[in-house]
């Protein structure tokens, strides 16, 4: 009987011990599976405060987020070239932006006929109420305030032939914007494309082969390939579409290149290289054709909305 007391006891204090010993690793710094992944340790003294609940569960006692530590990222600034007169047209933009949901603040720069917009609306729903005010807006670009992005360039034809006028916005880092203008072409349909080189000694010849980025090889299209452009019977082509994966930044030295056939099997007609212009922010000036119209005061009848 002595004998088994003793192994009661024993057994009772062995228990006791593996108990403290895991109450105790449980507030360690120091677990077995640190121990084996040896990380650095820390002193205990800096570790959060753990205390076990009544279920026998750890709860850890954190401070609390300081004002430092809570987001503070800025909102996007989005900017449209909106076709604007007078205050009464201010007005009319500020009265309906204000009852967008996402929106935080606006800007309306009359004299340079430019809307800025503070906030994580889409891009397409601040689009349809700048319209709902009866005024024609095109989008310059997007980004954060204080950036410096490549987020707008600009290709000019200049002729003899064929004028026009290319414009690319970065609309974010994965969507650019694409509108286009020409004048000279046949009736029907033309290739268009962005290619390798800006160098226009020899015309098209010399722009190499459409612009396609190491990462985007395995895509059935080539990025460059901006699809098909439809002149009337005037010769004259409207074009105003989104590319996806496109970035700005990428394209300024390239150059632009028209084509006779649909399948870019020809020589090509003409090419431009793609140059930075005014984007987010920065300066703004009107581009303008080669019979006096200006790009952003085209109708939206003018143009075919299209993804590339």
């Amino acid at each position: 009987m002595g004998f088994l007391r003793t192994t009661a006891t024993a057994a009772a204090s062995t228990t006791t011990a593996i108990t403290a010993a895991l109450a105790f690793n449980s507030i360690s710094p120091s677990s077995s599976s640190s121990h084996n992944n040896n990380n650095n340790h820390k002193p205990f003294f800096n570790q959060p405060l753990q205390y076990p609940t009544r279920l026998g569960l750890i709860k850890t006692l954190t401070n609390p987020p300081s004002a430092l530590q809570m987001d503070t990222k800025p909102a996007p600034k989005t900017e449209f070239m909106v076709d604007m007169s007078c205050e009464g047209c201010v007005k009319a933009v500020n009265n309906k932006l204000e009852g967008v949901n996402g929106i935080k603040s606006i800007d309306v720069d009359l004299s340079n006929q430019v809307v800025r917009i503070f906030g994580s609306s889409p891009v397409k729903t601040m689009a349809e109420a700048l319209e709902q005010t009866g005024r024609k807006a095109r989008l310059i670009g997007q980004g954060l305030p204080g950036e410096v992005l490549i987020s707008a360039a600009v290709a000019e034809f200049k002729g003899p032939q064929i004028f026009g006028v290319v414009r690319l916005a970065q609309v974010n880092m994965e969507l650019a914007r694409i509108e286009a203008n020409f004048s000279g072409l046949s009736p029907g349909k033309h290739g268009w494309s962005i290619n390798e080189f800006g160098d226009l000694t020899r015309g098209v010849a010399s722009t190499g082969k459409v612009f396609n980025p190491v990462n985007q090889v395995s895509e059935e299209k080539a990025l460059g390939d901006l699809g098909t452009l439809e002149a009337d019977e005037k010769g004259e082509a409207f074009f105003s579409g989104v590319k996806k994966n496109l970035k700005i930044a990428d394209l300024i030295g390239r150059a632009i290149a028209v084509y006779e056939n649909e399948d870019r099997n020809d020589a090509g007609l003409a090419a431009a290289v793609i140059a930075r212009s005014a984007g987010v922010g920065e300066n703004y000036k009107k581009l303008c054709t080669c019979d006096g119209t200006t790009i952003w005061e085209a109708t939206n009848a003018d143009y075919v909305s299209s993804k590339v």
